[in-house]
């Protein structure tokens, strides 16, 4: 066992200066661990690289990619925590070989990520982004023009009934919408119906939802799920609302749909090349409202994030696995069992 169990954060939490770039990531978990030492890398890279992670036991990663060569060198290094829930951009299996685990921070971005959905559903129903423009621009006359519609009798359709999706089936619940509809090949129908959620096909929901939210990962079966053929079937009064990962909607299908007006509208926080170096197309739009990939992002979401990704470090330093462990198959590998034992600290 040892002395001081060693966790690094990706230089990307800390502004040019070293002054944090938000308010509280959760690192008053770590605080109370005298035995946890905690260091931010010196420079940010699009991967992290084996030098960076040498001597640390865990580190705690914003945005860099982690591939096989990031755990290429991996004789101390336990652990990967996600700071989000999504790992598209984690090579997991290359992590397994090198007996280093990977955690996500399931449930802390659940109603940070629901509320900024409804937020979205809200803002393109009413018209806001629109009726603003008429006060800047001193068109008050034309108001006539830009009806709004409530949210009251529609229908919600959710692509991956996870935490997110029931979070905002949940928060939705005072607004009379119908009952809502899911596309969610792994859950239970009972579960759903738990949750007053009916499941159907994909095609059933992209053709019957006024608003079809997009709330599950990407991986081989999910990338392109929504193409030029699953656009094609919305209503053309429908929403599409995007909070998930860039590679699952088709980028140029969507822009086909909205330009042309063959739906309503839609709201976009993730893109198949982030980070944007120039203005994308999509902005050119006026029925489409845009985020940086941040539009859920809140002091308390980057707090509950922190403080599970930072709980996940204790727990592992202690010898508890972490919640959330995406390769759960590496803790019963004996290389990782020993590893655990040698770096791992006392009580």
């Amino acid at each position: 066992m040892a002395d001081t169990f060693h966790v690094a954060l990706t230089a990307d939490f800390y502004a040019d200066d070293g002054s944090p770039k938000f308010a509280d990531f959760g690192l008053d978990v770590l605080e109370g661990e005298p035995r946890i030492e905690c260091a931010a890398l010196p420079e940010t890279r699009p991967s992290l690289g084996p030098d960076q992670l040498a001597g640390a036991q865990g580190v705690v990663v914003l945005s860099p990619a982690v591939t096989a060569e990031s755990v290429s060198n991996s004789d101390d290094l336990l652990a990967v925590g996600r700071f989000g829930v999504g790992y598209d951009a984690v090579d997991v299996d290359a992590c397994t070989k090198a007996d280093v685990l990977v955690f996500i921070t399931k449930g802390a971005v659940d109603r940070p990520v629901a509320e900024a959905t409804i937020a979205w559903m809200l803002a393109l129903t009413h018209q806001v982004r629109a009726k603003d423009q008429l006060v800047r621009r001193g068109q008050w006359n034309d108001r006539v023009h830009y009806m709004g519609s409530e949210l009251r009798d529609r229908t919600l359709g959710i692509v991956g009934l996870g935490g997110i999706g029931r979070k905002i089936v949940a928060l939705l619940g005072g607004f009379g919408m119908r009952p809502p509809l899911a596309f969610d090949p792994h859950l239970p129908s009972d579960v759903a119906a738990s949750l007053g959620v009916r499941l159907v096909e994909l095609d059933e929901l992209m053709a019957t939802a006024d608003f079809v939210s997009i709330n599950c990962p990407l991986m081989d079966e999910t990338r392109g799920l929504i193409g030029a053929r699953q656009l094609g079937r919305m209503k053309r009064d429908a929403y599409l609302i995007h909070t998930a990962r860039g590679g699952i909607v088709d980028e140029d299908a969507l822009y086909a749909v909205l330009a042309e007006k063959r739906i309503a509208g839609a709201a976009v926080d993730v893109f198949v090349d982030e980070p944007l170096e120039t203005p994308h197309r999509l902005g050119e739009l006026d029925n489409v409202l845009l985020a940086p990939h941040c539009i859920s992002w809140t002091h308390e979401c980057f707090r509950d994030i922190g403080r599970a990704a930072c709980q996940g470090m204790v727990d592992l330093a202690q010898g508890r696995p972490p919640k959330g462990v995406v390769n759960p198959a590496v803790l019963e590998r004996p290389g990782f069992q020993a590893k655990w034992q040698r770096l791992r600290i006392d009580n």
